[in-house]
């Protein structure tokens, strides 16, 4: 069973010139806006075992020389792989760590012996399964008092002095561009220190204490003077989440606002990246800007409506010298002039656009993104949380209905945890309500409503799990909101599939790992419906994670049943909306959205009333989810209509997965 489907998943060929040049010329030629060493890898499996081989290398080469080897960590998911590397390198090929002294990064404060710190995660990771003398870890004691945590910073940056300073510094960055717990602000030449943390910080770290309110207000951390000290730092980062920072890091200047950028001064620093992360870096993103392309449709299109943005004129008014003036006079010399270039991509962008989703019956489909037959089609809708649906697709969703298909949606998850307890008290009080006015003699529910009362309102403190009938009472609102909004764009409640898939039943922010038993979930019900059409959430860029597992699961099970007759004839799209829309350049369907159209697809959204302002998972983005939608649908709209093609309200978009064969 294949399980990570999601990361093998490429909307652009990448050419191995622009991210692994064969020469130092090429090498030169393509990092030119780069001010830092950076290695880019396929994916983030490979990224790990080359970081992992680095250490060890080092390990061997400190220990043949007699000498210990000082060795900066972090927490996170970013180093998952490296240390699961390390362990392996331990366990199958004999690396020792005995002459290994391990720093810690930073350590949230305060915390008790037993609290589930950095620490406890790294030993979790790493020292639990490796041979490291228990007195080479070093970390701050953040079980000392207010008052004297001060000193104990001092006296941590002078126990890193005393060892000669770190010899291999490794790093994630933060989404604000934080390395360690170094926040924006934070000056070239501090050393350890407490820092309070930020709402952000708070809210990367939740996963790791189980909720928000349990972590803790402030960290101690190296400053980013102590981290420059080091003799080597590698900054290691994956995924498309954090290509916009990693871009600033490494092209932008220098700035506090940016403490990643401080890496910059360093003489022995590299990033470590794979693809995903390096999408917006110029070589990956514009490679024209940097050498020869290799030019397919896809990069095409990039460079023009990257042109167009940039002097700010439609496809079908570029001219010769502005290709010649703009990096792009390879593309004249490839068609002959502008207007074959701009034709061939007003056309392709055209095709993309389409009010049919499912396919226009009794139409020509040579041009248009589906097919027109069968009709009408059986379409089955995956939705991550009760939401993301309307959320990211709503207009589409309607409109699939109202064109008649057999329209289905799968809730992946209950959503329980993303609800809060305000909600549950209020749906308390109306069942209290309802049975005083209907059925007053009903032991149960009076039992059960002062049960729940008293838990929520009373004996429930920070850091408790809810008992398992609260998460079912969370999951039940969460399911009566999701049948409001489907009940609203008319979907009927046959349609409607929980699937409550096992990962996510933890009762916590961290999940389990996916399984045979979700997949297998989600296999019955593509068996049921055999759909012609399938959606599924394209979104990765979930601080949570939630939606990669989704995706993952959906995708594994589509995986394993390609060889059945009906897949031969399924397409599968990606939708996206919630956290991040498609660029231009990857979209192959674009279904406008009228006035009209938008209006109702914020209706059927504010039918999740527990996940308006209140959600907890709303990460950094202050806007509501509603909010977002509508901005990133306008968004998609005006480009189209800068580029010379038709304006609309609001475009909702999609890729189409391409199955491996």
């Amino acid at each position: 069973m294949k399980t990570n489907l999601s990361s093998h998943i490429t909307l652009t060929r990448i050419p191995k010139k622009y991210f692994q040049p064969e020469d130092v010329f090429e090498l030169s030629r393509v990092t030119r806006f780069e001010k830092i060493s950076t290695e880019i890898f396929d994916n983030e499996a490979v990224g790990a075992v080359h970081v992992a081989n680095e250490i060890a290398t080092l390990i061997v080469e400190k220990n043949a020389l007699g000498a210990k080897c000082i060795i900066g960590l972090t927490n996170g998911k970013t180093h998952v792989g490296i240390y699961a590397e390390l362990v392996r390198l331990h366990k199958m090929e004999g690396l020792s760590f005995k002459n290994v002294i391990f720093v810690n990064l930073f350590e949230f404060y305060p915390l008790n012996k037993t609290s589930k710190g950095c620490l406890w995660k790294l030993k979790e990771l790493l020292f639990n399964h490796i041979d490291v003398l228990p007195e080479n870890i070093y970390s701050p004691d953040i079980t000392v008092d207010k008052s004297q945590i001060i000193n104990e910073c001092k006296n941590y940056e002078q126990k890193i002095a005393e060892l000669g300073g770190i010899d291999f510094q490794i790093l994630g960055i933060g989404r604000s561009g934080n390395i360690g717990i170094n926040e924006p602000g934070s000056q070239l030449n501090s050393s350890t220190r407490l820092i309070l943390l930020d709402d952000l910080s708070r809210k990367d770290a939740s996963e790791l204490f189980g909720s928000i309110e349990l972590v803790p207000i402030s960290a101690v951390t190296l400053g980013v003077g102590t981290i420059l000290k080091a003799k080597r730092v590698v900054l290691i980062a994956w995924g498309e989440h954090k290509s916009s920072v990693i871009k600033s890091a490494i092209e932008g200047s220098i700035t506090d606002a940016l403490p990643a950028s401080y890496l910059q001064t360093h003489s022995n620093v590299k990033i470590s990246i794979d693809l995903s992360a390096a999408s917006e870096l110029t070589r990956i993103s514009r490679p024209w800007l940097v050498t020869s392309c290799e030019w397919d449709e896809k990069l095409i299109r990039r460079a023009i409506v990257w042109l167009c943005t940039n002097i700010k004129k439609p496809i079908l008014k570029l001219t010769n010298k502005d290709y010649n003036e703009n990096g792009l006079s390879e593309l004249l010399a490839i068609y002959g002039s502008a207007y074959n270039v701009n034709i061939r991509i007003f056309n392709d962008l055209q095709h993309t656009i389409t009010g049919w989703p499912g396919g226009k019956p009794n139409a020509d489909d040579t041009n248009r993104p589906e097919r027109a037959y069968p009709y009408p089609k059986n379409i089955l809708i995956f939705s991550p949380h009760p939401d993301d649906d309307v959320i990211s697709m709503g207009g589409t969703f309607k409109r699939l209905i109202d064109q008649k298909h057999n329209v289905h949606v799968a809730y992946q998850t209950s959503g329980n945890i993303a609800v809060a307890d305000d909600e549950v008290i209020r749906f308390l009080s109306f069942l209290k309500g309802f049975k005083e006015m209907f059925d007053t003699d009903n032991e149960v529910l009076g039992a059960k409503y002062e049960e729940f009362k008293q838990f929520l309102l009373h004996d429930k403190k920070d850091g408790d799990l809810d008992t398992l009938q609260i998460l079912e009472l969370k999951a039940l609102i969460r399911r009566g909101e999701a049948k409001a909004a489907c009940r609203y764009i008319n979907l009927p409640s046959k349609n409607i599939h929980f699937l409550n898939l096992p990962f996510y039943e933890t009762g916590t922010i961290k999940k389990g790992a996916i399984s045979i038993a979700d997949v297998e979930i989600i296999k019955n019900l593509l068996a049921e419906l055999k759909p012609h059409q399938i959606y599924v959430a394209g979104d990765l860029a979930d601080p949570h994670g939630t939606h990669k597992v989704c995706l993952d699961a959906a995708l594994a099970a589509i995986d394993e049943m390609k060889k059945e007759d009906w897949m031969k004839d399924c397409r599968i799209w990606m939708y996206r909306g919630a956290w991040k829309e498609w660029e231009i350049d990857h979209i192959e369907m674009a279904v406008p959205i009228s006035p009209e159209e938008l209006r109702n697809k914020r209706n059927a959204i504010l039918r999740h009333q527990s996940q308006m302002e209140s959600a907890p998972f709303m990460g950094n983005d202050e806007r509501l989810f509603w909010q977002r939608s509508e901005d990133r649908n306008r968004a998609t709209a005006e480009l189209y209509s800068q580029l010379g093609l038709a304006s609309y309200e609001a475009i909702e978009a999609f890729v189409q997965y391409q199955i491996e064969p």
